[in-house]
This record gives structure tokens, sequence and C-alpha cells, in this order.
């Protein structure tokens, strides 16, 4: 693995610098990195309102970088939306953009001041009516996302286009006021044509609502699953963002409001999970493939690896020396046997790797502590340090 494809040498110095002086195991954040990929976004789409899925990392100081920087955001619970107004973001930059909720959870974000719901089911939608009136409301369209998406998101959110068109009807004789559609292409997309199909969807769902409803929507809600930089290569962010706005002026000649939803692409380069060896196996006298048994594992950051879907890119300073490599298998500390993280793919690492020995994976800023467990073998949660 070349370090020199994911740090300049300078910013690596300062992570390692600041890494040696704590305790594994600990996810570090650079700031300036989530910065950085918020406004390489926004250049990329300058007409977008972006809100940043607070579910990626619901860190204060993630949120209050953002905050500066003019970002919204998308919040899946009632939890992350009193993170995100203790943090001082007023609720008209607030979108509630979980389709699953409780008639409460309507009920205590309509109080808090929010006022832009998505749906994608006819008793949700009856309950925002009832307990959220006149609030504007997105419908979530069902887009596959097929194997080109690291970390799938079909099926269980979204509609059909014919129920998606009926649910904004509805919506507008209930008294709300039915704004746009919403889709998500699969988190870590790495096929942007998926957006074009997508967009199709969203053209049919405007025109008929248009024509035989007189209904005019005004939001293209995109989502997320633009993707962080993992061991696979990627295509930039500024070639995405060629493709989809062609995919936009082909489909809308109307003014349209859009809306992107990044979550991993903004935070997930940002992070470096700093982990140690704590045990090095064999099975038999006769296996030579080495099992790598870490401080952090499945429960404690690294759930993605789960079915190896994620694949992060590892550093240990011993890849510096030259030092010949070979596959492992490598797995956490709990007593659970779902906790190894690679096993199939072969991991390769040096073979001079040793208990005590510090290994770094890299992009392991989203979906790392948010997801960590709490207490299981009695594990704390993940530490945090910010950059």
């Amino acid at each position: 693995m070349d370090l020199n494809n994911y740090y300049a040498a300078e910013q690596w110095q300062k992570i390692q610098t600041f890494a040696e002086t704590k305790a594994s195991p600990f996810l570090l954040v650079d700031l300036d990195r989530v910065e950085f990929k918020y406004q390489e976004l926004r250049h990329g789409f300058p007409q977008a309102h972006i809100f940043y899925a607070v579910k990626a990392n619901p860190s204060c100081e993630i949120i209050n970088r953002l905050d500066k920087l003019g970002a919204c955001f998308d919040v899946a619970s009632i939890y992350e939306l009193d993170r995100v107004i203790e943090c001082g973001i007023t609720a008209e930059r607030i979108s509630f953009g979980n389709t699953i909720k409780k008639a409460t959870d309507v009920a205590y974000a309509y109080q808090k001041g929010v006022r832009l719901f998505v749906t994608d089911a006819q008793a949700d939608l009856e309950q925002i009516a009832q307990f959220a009136p006149n609030s504007r409301v997105f419908v979530r369209v069902l887009v596959e996302s097929g194997p080109t998406s690291d970390w799938p998101l079909s099926r269980k959110f979204g509609c059909d286009r014919e129920m998606a068109i009926d649910l904004m009807v509805q919506a507008k004789k209930m008294g709300l006021q039915p704004y746009g559609v919403s889709f998500h292409v699969g988190s870590q997309q790495n096929d942007v044509r998926v957006w074009k199909t997508a967009l199709d969807a969203v053209k049919h769902i405007f025109d008929t609502l248009q024509q035989q409803h007189d209904i005019q929507l005004k939001l293209i809600n995109a989502g997320g699953g633009f993707p962080a930089q993992y061991l696979a290569q990627i295509d930039s962010i500024q070639e995405y963002a060629r493709h989809i706005q062609g995919y936009l002026t082909e489909n809308f000649k109307q003014e349209i409001t859009l809306f992107l939803e990044p979550g991993r692409s903004l935070v997930g380069d940002a992070g470096v999970i700093v982990s140690e060896v704590v045990l090095i196996a064999n099975k038999s006298e006769q296996d030579q493939k080495r099992w790598i048994y870490t401080d952090v594992g499945v429960f404690n950051g690294l759930i993605e690896t789960l079915g190896e879907m994620i694949k992060y890119p590892i550093y240990t300073p011993k890849m510096q020396n030259g030092s010949p490599q070979a596959d492992v298998v490598l797995a956490g500390p709990t007593c659970d046997s779902t906790d190894i993280m690679y096993e199939k793919i072969g991991y390769p690492l040096p073979k001079d790797l040793a208990m005590g020995d510090r290994l770094y994976w890299l992009s392991t800023g989203a979906y790392t502590t948010s997801y960590a467990s709490v207490e299981f073998n009695g594990y704390p949660p993940l530490k945090t340090y910010y950059l």
C-alpha cells in the first residue's frame, strides 16, 4: 500500500506524531480534511444545498466545522436532531431524512421547528399530516444500487415510481406541501451512471405530477453515495459532478432545488483508526497463514468490514522498510466469532509484524464511532481525537 495515495508526507507526520502519545485504539479525525472535502463538493455542485448526513459521524466537532462553512444537516432520529440543535444549528437547516419514524418523533421534530420530512409510505404520510401540519414533504423513490455499491441501500427504503406519485397527490389533499423526490444510489457507489437511472425515474414522477395532477415539485434530493478512498481506485468528485450535472441538465429544463446528503465522502478520508497488534497465531503447525488479532474490531469501529464489503487501507511503519509481505487473517479482540474483519481476501501485511506493533486503518472517519458498540465484552466506545 502506497501511503502517498492517501496523505501528503507533512500531514502524515502530524498524524503519526500525535498518535504516538495516545494509547490505542482510537480514531483521529483531521477537521481540515473534512473542510477540504466539503469545499470540493461545493465546487462541483455550486447550486446545491449540502445536507451533511449526521449518521456518518455525529461528533460536535465535525458539526461545528461544517456549520461554519454553511452546511445544512440531515438527521435520522430525534437524538441526532437534539445533537445538531445543541450545536447551535437552527431548524430551518435541518431535514428529517429517515422514512422510519414514530408519530411522537414527528411531533417532537415539528415542535423543535423542523418543517422538512421525507416519506415513502401512506401510514407515515398520515402521521406527518397529523403531527407536522403544512410541512414540506418529499418522497423517497426506490432505486437499485446494483453491485457497484460497496454498501447497498436498496429494498429497505423508498417506494416505486407510481406509489411515489400517489403519495405526493395524497400529501396535497392532506394539507401538506408536496415538495420533491429523493433517492439514494447506495453508499460508496462506484458507478456514476446509477445517478442517471435514478434521475430518469425522478423525471417521470415530476412530469406525471405536473401533467396529470397540476402539482409542480421543486426539489430533487440526490442523496449521498459519493465514495471515500478505500483500497479500490475511485473517480474524483469532479468526475462525479461533471456527469451528474449533465444528467440534471438533460432531464430538467425548469428551475429546481438540488439537495445532496453526503456523509462518507465528507468525513471518511479524514479519519484514521490507530490500533495495536494484540496476538499473532496459527491454527496448526502446518498452517502458514497468520491470524493477526488487533485491539479494534467489528464491534468497536469496523462493522462495515462485515462480509468484507468495505476494504480499508491499512498501514504499518514496517511497510517503509520494504519488508516481505504475506496474506493474513485480521480479527478483532472480542470473544465473538463474527469479529473477523478480513479472511477471504487475504490481507497482505509484513512478515515481520510483531505483537505490540501499530496498525493504522485509513479512511475510517465515517461509520466507525457511530457504529461502535457500548461495552460489548466490556470494551468502551472508540475514543476520538481531533486535529
